[in-house]
């Protein structure tokens, strides 16, 4: 079973008002649906796995000796569902340059 990661150096970062904007709309739209929420956050995970992937058949990573996968962890007491993947994750600067960004796949 893989653990849980450890969260330190957590940020906050604001978005810009245009995109605050357009995320309200959209998380009051799409968002209130939990399926629709889960979904995305699967599909985001499934993107990280495509990314090691094709990083690791270019000759641009390691071939890991550990499988890729995506594990859902629920918390009934606390009410939360934690979604790690072991694929390739962003940069500092690509989290802030993408958080709010909609409709775009990275893979």
């Amino acid at each position: 079973m893989h653990e849980e990661p450890e969260y330190k150096n957590r940020a906050t970062h604001t978005f810009k008002a245009e995109t605050k904007k357009l995320l309200d709309i959209v998380a009051k739209s799409i968002y209130t649906d939990k399926e629709v929420f889960l979904w995305e956050l699967m599909s985001n995970s499934s993107d990280a796995l495509e990314k090691q992937r094709l990083l690791e058949v270019s000759g641009k990573a390691k071939m890991s000796d550990e499988p890729l996968y995506i594990n859902v962890v629920t918390n009934e007491k606390d009410w939360t569902v934690t979604i790690f993947d072991s694929g390739i994750g962003m940069t500092k600067q690509e989290i802030i340059d993408n958080l709010g960004t909609i409709a775009k796949s990275g893979s």
